[in-house]
Order: C-alpha cells, then sequence, then structure tokens
C-alpha cells in the first residue's frame, strides 16, 4: 500500500542526507561542535514527538511498522498503542494486529480496553490460545479472563465434515490453479514451475494435458478458468521468476491462453505489451456468455477481454492486491477479493464500484487466497485468518449485502497455506498445502526436502444448507438480513456482571 502520509513521511526521511542541502563553503569548514547524532537516535527523538493526531492521519504501513519496532523497543507504550490502533483501522481484518494491540493495552495495565478488544475478536471468530502467553499476565486473574480464554481457544477448534479427498505427488511443481471439467468429470491442475495443465482423476492420478510449446509459447500457470457452455479453458500464464523457463527474453511476459477444453488443442493467446512491465494474472473468470475477466493482483487491476485485447475496467491503487475474482450467474456483477481489505463488489452494467454492505464487527472477510461464485453465495477461502477456514457468504438478492454466513471447514488438520478452488457440482476442491514459501524471492527452491504431497481438499458447499448461521466454536455470525439479529450457539458462557447481564464487564471486575 503506497498512500503516505506527508506528516509522518516528512519525520522520518533520512537524516544523514541533510548535510548535502548545505552550501559548499559552510560544508568545508572545520566545525568543533559536539559529535552530530546518529541517524538512527534523530529518528528515534523524531518518532517521540509524534502526536496522536499525526500518526493517525498516516496511510502508509511501511512507516507504521518501523514506528511500532521504535516503540517497541523503547517500551513506550503510549507511542505504541497510538500506532497500532492505526494499523489495526487500515488492517481490520488482521487478528494477529489485533493481538498485538491487545497485548499492549495489557503491558499498559489498560484492562478495559484489553478485555474489549479480546472480546471483539472472540465475536468474530477469531481463534488463539493464549492461556499461558506471559504478554497478558497483568490481565490474569478474573472470569473475565477465563471466559476470554475459553472461547478463543474453542473458536480454534477443527469444525466441518470436508476432507482431503486426494494427493498429489511430491515434487517441483507448484501445482495450486484449479478448474472442472464438468463433461469428463475430471479436475485440471495448473504448474506454475513447469508451465503444464494436467488432468487429476478421482484418485488424484494425473495425466499430461497442456505444456508449454513453441506453438503457443505459453509459461508459469497461475489460474484456470473453464467456459463449459463454450467448450474453452482459459490458462492465465506468467513468466515470472518461480517459472523453470524464465529468462531474460520472457522476463515479465504474461497473457491469457485459450485451449479446446475436449482436446487441449491451442487456439489463441492474448497478452499484454511487454513495454508496459511485467504483469501477472491471478485470477480468471468466464461469464455464462463466454464473457471473460481477469485479475492483476499486484497492479491492482482487473481486465474484461474485449475485442482480442485486455481492456482495464477496474484499476484501485488503494487496494493491497486482489487474490479472487467471483461472477454472478446472471454476469452483472463481479465481486473482487482484497486480501487485507476484504470483499468489493463492481456493478457490470453500471461500471461502479460498491461496498459489500455486512457487520464487520461479527463477520471477518480478510485473508482471502481465492473465492468463487456458488448458487446466490460467495465461497471464499482465508488462509489468513486466524483459524483457517472456508466460508459460504449467502447474499441479498440485489447482491450488495451479506445476509448470513456458515463456516464450512475451519482448523482442519490438512490446512497449511490453502489456495486456489475449483467449483465441481456441489463439491469444492482446493488446494490446502500450497507451497509457495519453500521459494525464494529469486524463484529459487530453498529446500527440496521440505516438498510434500499436494493435499487436494474436498468440501461440501451444502453442508448445514438449511440453517441460516452457525458458529465454530462460540463466535457469532449473522443469521438474517436485519441489522444485530445474531445467534448464539452453546458453548462456554459469559459470566453475569454485577447488573445480571451475561455480558463481560469491561474493567475485568468478575
Amino acid at each position: 500500500m503506497k498512500i503516505q502520509s506527508l506528516l509522518l513521511a516528512g519525520a522520518l526521511l533520512p537524516f544523514c542526507a541533510v548535510a548535502q542541502d548545505k552550501p559548499a563553503a559552510a560544508q568545508d569548514k572545520p566545525a568543533a561542535a559536539p559529535a552530530a547524532e546518529s541517524p538512527q537516535e534523530l529518528m528515534q527523538q523524531k518518532a517521540a514527538a509524534l502526536t496522536e493526531e499525526q500518526i493517525k492521519q498516516s496511510h502508509d504501513l511501511t512507516a507504521l511498522s518501523a514506528l511500532a519496532q521504535i516503540y517497541g523497543a523503547q517500551d513506550d507504550m503510549k507511542h505504541l498503542i497510538w500506532t497500532l490502533q492505526r494499523v489495526v483501522e487500515l488492517m481490520p481484518n488482521s487478528g494477529e494486529l489485533k493481538l498485538q494491540l491487545a497485548m499492549a493495552y495489557a503491558k499498559a495495565n489498560e484492562k478495559s480496553k484489553a478485555y474489549d478488544t479480546l472480546l471483539r475478536m472472540q465475536v468474530q471468530g477469531f481463534g488463539f490460545d493464549i492461556a499461558k502467553d506471559p504478554r497478558f499476565e497483568p490481565i490474569h486473574g478474573t472470569r473475565v479472563w477465563d471466559y476470554l480464554v475459553a472461547n478463543l481457544a474453542a473458536n480454534a477448534k477443527q469444525f466441518g465434515e470436508g476432507k482431503v479427498a486426494f494427493e498429489l505427488p511430491r515434487g517441483d511443481h507448484l501445482y495450486n490453479a484449479l478448474a472442472w471439467d464438468a463433461t469428463r468429470k475430471q479436475l485440471l491442475v495448473g504448474s506454475e514451475r513447469e508451465g503444464k495443465v494436467l488432468r487429476a482423476d478421482v484418485n488424484g492420478k494425473l495425466s499430461e494435458f497442456i505444456a508449454p510449446d513453441a506453438s503457443n509459447g505459453m509459461w508459469g500457470v497461475d489460474a484456470l478458468a473453464v467456459d463449459e457452455a463454450h467448450g474453452k479453458l482459459y490458462v492465465a500464464s506468467a513468466a515470472s521468476l518461480r517459472y523453470k523457463g524464465f529468462d531474460k527474453d520472457n522476463a515479465g511476459k504474461a497473457g491469457l491462453f485459450e485451449f479446446e477444453l475436449a482436446t487441449g488443442k491451442f487456439v489463441k493467446k492474448y497478452t499484454f505489451p511487454q513495454s508496459e512491465g511485467a504483469h501477472v494474472l491471478t485470477s480468471v473468470v468466464v461469464g455464462k456468455d463466454g464473457q471473460v475477466y481477469a485479475a492483476d493482483g499486484p497492479r491492482r487491476s482487473v481486465y474484461k477481454l474485449e475485442n482480442g485485447a485486455f481492456r482495464s475496467i477496474v484499476n484501485n491503487p488503494r487496494l493491497s492486491g486482489i487474490t479472487g475474482l467471483a461472477l454472478s450467474d446472471n454476469g452483472k456483477t463481479l465481486y473482487i477479493a482484497d486480501y487485507a481489505m476484504g470483499i468489493f463488489g463492481f456493478d457490470l452494467t453500471k461500471s461502479a464500484a460498491f461496498e459489500l454492505a455486512y457487520d464487520p464487527s461479527r463477520l471477518v472477510l480478510g485473508g482471502i487466497d481465492s473465492m468463487y461464485w456458488y448458487a446466490g453465495n460467495l465461497i471464499v477461502l482465508e488462509s489468513g485468518m486466524v483459524p483457517k477456514r472456508v466460508m459460504r457468504v449467502k447474499l441479498s438478492d440485489d447482491g450488495h449485502a451479506i445476509v448470513s454466513a456458515m463456516p464450512l471447514d475451519v482448523a482442519q488438520p490438512a490446512f497449511d497455506n490453502i489456495g486456489q478452488a475449483a467449483v465441481a457440482g456441489d463439491n469444492l476442491y482446493f488446494v490446502a498445502n500450497r507451497e509457495d514459501e519453500l521459494y525464494d524471492d529469486h524463484g529459487v527452491l530453498t529446500d527440496a526436502s521440505a516438498l510434500e504431497p499436494i493435499s487436494i481438499f474436498r468440501s461440501d458447499l451444502r453442508f448445514a444448507w438449511d440453517q441460516k448461521g452457525i458458529a465454530a466454536g462460540t463466535g457469532l455470525v449473522p443469521i438474517g438480513p436485519a441489522p444485530g439479529k445474531f445467534e448464539r450457539k452453546p458453548g462456554v458462557q459469559p459470566p453475569e456482571n454485577d447488573k445480571g447481564s451475561k455480558q463481560p464487564a469491561a474493567d475485568g471486575k468478575n
């Protein structure tokens, strides 16, 4: 995120460059002055002088992170809390950041704020084991603390009836892209390392389907999309550092490659001009009418394939990065998932973006790795949520609001680093242990011995279909369109406060 706060950025400029602005004559004179303070000391002084208002005006997460490190090292809890409060405002879906804020409140002996932060996290469904964390010791020993510990732990428990359907062979492949061929009842699997698309049968046995060659000119596979009605397969491909065939001639090239779904015969490719710089298409969707949309996650852009070329329809630098697209059945609404910011809508008939209405105090829609449309619902895979989970999110009739949510699978043992998925009838198949972290910034595999078979997990998309809402653990989820109507499932109940209400007292006197 590159939006800067001028006040904060100005306060944290490199101070070693100041001398360069002095006249040459002044620089030549010997100075009999005390030893100059180091740039680090000057930065610390500037940081200590920042006001709460200045910090809260910043949109620069990099600078805020640097400030938090300075304040933490100096044990400056007042400034650290201000900084973490602002970071949480900018990253409202991050449980780890909220946990850090709660820790800071606890260390500052602000019990009420620590309890309130943890309570809100518990209601949102976050799951953490904080029982023995010494950083929370200042707020131990109350009934509220015991309640929070029990419920945050309950949220982290395994939930759902999904299971691993099969495993793909271990190797240097980076299997992540998936699609479903409904006619032939088989999963299609894309390899980012080799640039191949393979077929997988119900037991996970692979057979080669499409490979890069001189005819198609394809590179590593980043995403797949099937146009069942027209018998087409679209492959999003890029010459990234992780593609084994990467070289100086193809560096940064990317595009969509069209194949016959039945035979794998190459039809056509649509590529970006190399003069535009590097592209990578992270998600592709196809409407029932054959219209294709693709997202370039790092560029925060969405393109429409039109007359054989890409036309930009969304470009928003305020996003952190687009990780998923979903298209409504009627082809009128495109949903855009941002890993940090959540889900946004785009009315294709009006070329207008809108915010998806829901209660963020009850439902977390962050850390989304991929997203799909299913029968009036959005299926979101949240690898960045704690715990990791797959959710079915029911939309209102106009598609502009969330009316209910249902966890399908939560904290399953197979969940490591959740990847892309494919909707196959009433089932969802997805990569449960993506292995991106095994490759360094140069695309080099750092530890071949750490490679494991890739688990393809299957979730039932109609799980608890007749229920309006259910909680995983003891978190709350919306059960209807009316604001404030929520249901608590049986679990650990909050202690009664002095007025007899079953809500934890904010001051911790329970």
